[in-house]
């Protein structure tokens, strides 16, 4: 046990190392994970890691999909909303289709419903790489809001395509029109707990007594609720996830205090971090292990055949992002659409941008070794090196050039938004003006006779920084930061109005959001003795 221990803590420390190479190199960081775990692997500093997989799904999905959707822009997902269905389902279980017939046509032994397995596994692809890639440069924000909201929505219909097709293989059964009825009730049945969870933590964080220690617990375990019930009664986990999370993240101005979002946001980066890194570096890790347990597949093969369904998943999600941009142009003449006139660069890119990643190696690590009748599931090694391999070479290939097509395409930004320190301009002026809005309507007198308050209102008259707090002599302290903190709730009113526009980027307003937190925190520490 200790041993085990000591091997984790020693990964974590070549994680970190490995990120810190890939963030001076300026390449997303998945990328380097992968390869440098699967030169670890060679070089045996790691025995096999060895992961139950009946537990994968559960430990590592739920948190990374809660925090997704915790940090999704609601507004965005909204506008994109068909968009976004189009990829996350049609395009899903179209691709799940297309690997389905090409697997069981290229691999001896292989059946149809082994092929559906193959399909649900590498059909959705991953988020964090693609968004960690274009961190490191200038896109257009539409196609990083389709990408994240593909994101959460793929995972559930490649999930529900993958479970049914397992259940087809452990027993050799399948009704087509009972699976498409069961697959909408698991759609339906996913969201509908996922929000009668959410409601539930609603209610204990908007009218129980939580200290800032248990909300963040509280939301730690939340994703695991949501998964686990959903599953128990048959709907989608990852669905539950995702709806409850959303529900959640666009309340949490009004369940959480300031210091409960400020240290729930660092708890749940480090630990979306942390867990990425884990699951980057495992597959790595994990494919020697993989290549040892091919059995009677030669190693020539299985690459040939990771090699082809790579390619068929390339193929088949250009092909969907240009057929996409056409069906937009049909279609918009007969209903409005966000964008009526796509063109080909965003569809391009954004096919391009189909990297595989944790959802498809969780996947694929949840096939039972035995089936329910004690026998081993078929070609279970095989569909596993497939899916490393798909995940291999989407990360490296298509990760490495995405960066330079996206300089060589070139894509002006079709909104034309307001550069960012505009939008940051307009929002302190908003915040500014409305703070001295709300200080001459509700506290007029107050802020004649208290030294503190007048000063408070003439910084904000002159567009100054308002967060030093001086403690001036005849000044009734209790009553400034009575009518300070009321003014900072103003303010996050302020700020869920600015949201609704829809020229104002989500990411800004959260910055503004935690900045007024911040700026509530060092007023409590200044005055923590006046009650």
């Amino acid at each position: 046990m200790l041993v085990t221990v000591i091997q984790y803590i020693l990964l974590i420390f070549f994680i970190l190392f490995l990120v810190m190479i890939a963030q001076k190199m300026k390449i997303a960081y998945p990328i380097v994970l992968v390869i440098g775990g699967l030169a670890l692997s060679m070089l045996h500093i790691f025995p096999s890691i060895q992961i139950d997989p009946e537990l994968i799904l559960l430990i590592i999905v739920p948190p990374l999909l809660y925090e997704a959707a915790w940090y999704t822009s609601w507004k965005e997902l909204w506008r994109w909303r068909r968009v976004i269905s189009i990829f996350a389902f049609l395009i899903v279980i179209l691709t799940s289709g297309v690997v389905a017939v090409v697997s069981h046509a290229l691999i001896p032994g292989f059946t149809l419903a082994m092929g559906f397995v193959l399909g649900g596994i590498v059909s959705p692809p991953d988020a964090v790489s693609a968004t960690t890639i274009l961190k490191y440069i200038k896109v257009p924000k539409r196609l990083s809001a389709i990408l994240e909201g593909e994101s959460l929505m793929n995972d559930a219909s490649s999930l529900i395509v993958f479970s049914f097709a397992r259940s087809a293989v452990t027993t050799g059964v399948f009704v087509l029109h009972e699976a498409a009825v069961s697959f909408v009730v698991v759609i339906v049945m996913g969201i509908a707990i996922g929000l009668l969870v959410g409601l539930l933590y609603y209610v204990i964080h908007r009218w129980l007594p939580t200290s800032t220690e248990m909300d963040v617990i509280l939301t730690l375990t939340a994703p695991y609720v949501m998964y686990i019930t959903a599953e128990s009664l048959h709907g989608s986990g990852v669905l539950a996830v995702v709806s409850g999370g959303l529900f959640l993240s666009a309340r949490s101005q009004r369940i959480l205090n300031y210091r409960s979002r400020l240290q729930g946001a660092n708890v749940w980066s480090t630990l979306g971090f942390l867990l990425n890194g884990l699951v980057f570096m495992l597959i790595g890790l994990e494919l020697p292990v993989i290549i040892r347990e091919l059995g009677n597949v030669s190693l020539g093969e299985a690459i040939k055949y990771g090699v082809i369904i790579t390619v068929v998943l390339i193929i088949t999600r250009l092909l969907s992002t240009m057929g996409a941009s056409v069906f937009t142009v049909f279609i918009s003449r007969y209903i409005t659409t966000a964008d009526n006139r796509p063109g080909w660069k965003g569809p391009l890119l954004l096919g391009w941008a189909g990297m595989r990643g944790v959802v498809s190696l969780a996947a694929a690590l949840s096939i039972p070794v035995y089936m329910d009748n004690g026998e081993l599931f078929p070609q279970r090694n095989l569909i596993l090196f497939i899916t490393f391999t798909v995940i291999l070479l989407t990360l490296v290939v298509q990760g490495l050039t995405l960066p330079p097509l996206i300089r060589w395409v070139n894509m002006e930004d079709p909104d034309k938004p307001l550069p960012p320190e505009e939008q940051e301009r307009i929002i302190r002026e908003a915040l500014l003006e409305k703070s001295m809005e709300f200080l001459d309507k509700e506290y007029p007198e107050e802020v004649k006779t208290n030294p503190a308050l007048k000063q408070l209102r003439e910084d904000l008259q002159h567009r100054q920084t308002v967060s030093v707090h001086n403690q001036l002599e005849g000044t009734d302290h209790k009553l400034y930061k009575k009518i300070y903190l009321k003014m900072l709730n103003h303010q996050r009113n302020v700020l869920h109005e600015l949201n609704r526009d829809p020229h104002t980027e989500h990411g800004l307003i959260r910055k503004y959001h935690e900045l007024v937190d911040i700026e509530e925190e060092i007023l409590r520490m200044k005055y923590e003795n006046v009650k």
